[in-house]
């Protein structure tokens, strides 16, 4: 599963959420990947950062990551 992000010129593009290395706004917020590539998208930091976590929560990571957390008496 990934997630989807709107580029400038209003197109629509799916990144794998687990590639995210960075993301950086300015005037324009741009994603850069693991892989060195970079996407200027519309959406901002805050938006990109909520729609990875509902891929986390999906995929059912965050409830395990949590889960171990409380196992561990953290």
């Amino acid at each position: 599963m990934m997630i989807t992000v709107t580029r400038l010129n209003g197109s629509n593009v799916m990144i794998n959420a687990l590639l995210i290395e960075t993301i950086d706004e300015a005037a324009d917020t741009i994603i850069t990947l693991t892989t060195g590539n970079k996407l200027v998208v519309k959406e901002r930091a805050v938006q990109i950062s909520e729609l990875c976590q509902q891929y986390l929560r999906e995929i059912g990571y965050i409830a395990l990551a949590r889960t171990s957390k409380d196992e561990e008496g953290l």
